[in-house]
């Protein structure tokens, strides 16, 4: 059932109050600053909103009625709010505003567990090290080469037989047979969604840099976002205008 226009206003609300307490947890780096969202109707809001009554705010949205104002806080508490603000719409922040806080919430959870976990393999870290002096440079060289082609390419692993091969060597096979080159397990159920990518300790990046370039490519989406200019440094630009005239 569709919401009403109050109901899924409600649900906006929300949604906005949940997006500026991710977002912060997330200052800038260089400044401090964190995003923070509120939402706003536009000037001719006033004479067309009752005729989105009948929808959800979606509608309004697309209309141009209603959009969120983006501004950020620094530390000692000044904001630019009413000063320097960016305009999105309802539709850019469920599409892109929204989604990268909650990702880089996820990847800040991702971090402290993998952390957890850190400390948990460190425990059997030194017995993996003496198992592993066991092997020749030439076993272990030939461990990470595809076993088909023979090159040392990044491998993706088969879901249910777990054996290895490169991307492309999987490609070129897949279009040919329906079955693992070992073992002739099937694939037929497989799709490429559900392939693991085999890594070692030198393709592994850390979580922390990943949560930093998000960030970045956050705000660098946010600054180019239309701006907001407060209707007052018009009226003093029209002021200053008829004092010249005069």
């Amino acid at each position: 059932m569709r919401k009403s226009f109050k109901d899924s206003l409600k649900v906006l609300e929300a949604d906005i109050q949940h997006a500026n307490t991710l977002a912060s947890d997330f200052p800038r780096d260089y400044d401090g600053a964190c995003l923070q969202m509120r939402m706003s109707y536009s000037p001719a809001a006033h004479l067309l909103l009752f005729l989105v009554q009948w929808t959800d705010c979606n509608l309004a949205g697309a209309l141009g009625l209603l959009r969120i104002l983006i501004y950020k806080v620094y530390v000692d508490g000044t904001t630019t709010m009413s000063t320097h603000e960016r305009k999105a719409s309802i539709r850019e922040f469920y599409a892109i505003i929204y989604p990268s806080l909650l990702q880089l919430q996820r990847g800040d959870i991702d971090t402290e567990d993998r952390r957890q976990k850190a400390v948990c393999m460190e425990r059997y870290r030194r017995r993996d090290d003496e198992d592993r002096i066991q092997y020749t440079d030439v076993e272990i060289e030939k461990e990470d080469e595809c076993g088909i082609c023979m090159e040392m390419n990044s491998k993706i692993v088969l879901p249910n037989c777990n054996h290895t091969l490169c991307l492309k060597c999987y490609r070129e096979w897949r279009s040919r047979s329906q079955s693992c080159p070992f073992c002739r397990d099937s694939l037929k159920r497989v799709n490429s969604g559900d392939l693991w990518v085999f890594t070692d300790s030198r393709d592994i990046i850390d979580m922390a840099t990943v949560t930093r370039e998000n960030l970045r490519r956050l705000f660098m989406y946010i600054d180019k976002l239309p701006l907001i200019v407060p209707e007052n440094l018009f009226d003093a630009y029209e002021s200053h205008l008829k004092i010249r005239s005069q």
